[in-house]
């Protein structure tokens, strides 16, 4: 008994000696941010055509021998030796300078494809990247570029997902071409982004459309009736709250609330019709949802194909660029969101699961 009670004082010690560390630690770095300027994050860029040609030169390179890897190499040299004389050569002829030119015209003419990821939860917190990626690649991008943009999302709040495609829009309004690629799902929200691009590319089997708008809410007042336990709410305006989660709901209410998602499912539907004018309305604003294949037939996409071929078909021809906005974030902020971030992972897991368990 005796050890027990000294080995439980000596954890003890140990456990105060640590969280004391911590909370320095902690509240050094804190008050060090302060005095430094805000660093919320940076733009990265990788170019996929040397990602590529990395893969393919390590496949090569463990199916040759040596003799045969030697014979490539020399010939591999000498053509890369021409290549960089041939781009000398046509870089001096483009940089010629004119009264016109500017900085950007100077660039290559060659093809250029900037690739966007957007991975969309209930909130489409992505959102604030996307807004930055695109900033960044309105800086230099053109019309005879083009950017593509891959959405994987099951859809959420409608604020959250129309600012999504107002973001989207912003390059297609500079008349430079946008391609929606979906490997998975764009369905609801996802779809209300997806159509806003010049072309849409899914896989066979991705899921699209849901082009409706539901709303659920569980009520309260007959456990809290059942209970004695009273509820009040006070509101200015017949409408503030038409229905509640804790005070008994009211037919009027009802149809209020009723009312309003009809009038936002009109505004979505209004909204595909303006982006996708050969997509019947009428027939695919069901709340439906197709998979690749049939969204085809139903012009709720253009091309069958996964991003990976879409892709891999344009690398030889232009360069590929894949632009990600990263957030940088600080050790108090890394502690104090941890949980927070894990239980809104589990609650939005769980939500999108039984969105996701309807379609199947």
């Amino acid at each position: 008994m005796e050890f027990l009670a000294e080995y439980g004082l000596f954890l003890a010690k140990v456990v105060t000696f640590v969280a004391a560390i911590l909370v320095v630690v902690v509240v050094a770095v804190s008050l060090g941010g302060r005095n430094k300027k805000s660093d919320k994050g940076h733009i990265e860029v990788t170019k996929l055509n040397e990602k590529f040609d990395h893969m393919r030169d390590t496949l090569r390179d463990a199916m040759m021998d040596d003799d045969a890897y030697k014979e490539f190499e020399k010939a591999e040299k000498k053509r890369r030796k021409e290549e960089k004389a041939e781009k000398k050569k046509a870089a001096k002829e483009t940089a010629k300078p004119t009264a016109e030119a500017t900085t950007d015209e100077v660039i290559a003419d060659k093809k250029r494809i900037f690739v966007l990821d957007f991975y969309g939860d209930i909130k489409a917190s992505e959102v604030d990247s996307l807004r930055e990626e695109i900033s960044t690649v309105l800086t230099l991008a053109k019309p005879t570029d083009e950017v593509v943009v891959k959405v994987e999302s099951g859809g959420g709040m409608v604020h959250s997902y129309g600012l999504a495609s107002s973001q989207l829009t912003r390059i297609t309004n500079k008349n430079i071409p946008l391609t929606i690629c979906v490997d998975k799902v764009a369905a609801s929200g996802g779809y209300m982004m997806a159509c806003v691009a010049n072309k849409i590319v899914a896989a066979p089997f991705a899921i699209l459309g849901s082009i409706g708008v539901v709303a659920q809410l569980p009520n309260f007042h007959k456990l809290l009736k059942k209970n004695d336990i009273d509820y009040e709410m006070f509101t200015a305006g017949e409408y503030k709250r038409t229905v509640t989660m804790f005070g008994e709901n009211t037919d009027k209410g009802r149809a209020k609330f009723v009312e309003e998602l009809e009038d936002t499912h009109v505004l979505f539907k209004e909204f595909v019709s303006e982006h996708r004018p050969q997509v019947d309305v009428v027939k695919v604003a069901t709340g439906e949802v197709w998979f690749g294949r049939r969204a085809k037939d139903v012009n709720l996409i253009d091309e069958i194909q996964t991003s990976d071929e879409y892709l891999f078909a344009q690398a030889e021809t232009a360069d590929i660029f894949e632009v990600e906005f990263t957030y940088k974030k600080s050790l108090p902020e890394k502690l104090g969101f941890a949980a927070q971030a894990a239980v809104d992972r589990l609650l939005m897991t769980w939500w999108e699961r039984l969105n996701i368990s309807r379609w199947f």
